[in-house]
């Protein structure tokens, strides 16, 4: 991801638009230093549901099946 201020994008907007679009790489646009705002290509897709866009962004960092805590530690409910 870039960073660049607002003067530089302001005068190279049409070429640096054009890269986002080409390499789909984003673009942070600063000012004074502090980043104002970021610019990413467009969504290509046109799904029939705006969730469906998510698809391939989520990374599943363990089982998602098995309990979060032991079964050592859950309290008994029963006699």
């Amino acid at each position: 991801m870039e960073t660049i201020n607002a003067s530089d994008f302001k005068a190279r907007c049409l070429a640096i638009l054009d890269r986002v679009q080409a390499t789909g790489e984003r673009v942070v646009i600063l000012k004074r230093g502090q980043p104002v705002a970021e610019l990413l290509p467009a969504s290509r897709t046109h799904a029939e549901y705006a969730q469906l866009e998510l698809k391939g962004t989520v990374i599943v960092a363990g089982n998602i099946v098995e309990p979060a805590i032991p079964e050592e530690y859950w309290e008994s409910l029963g006699p």
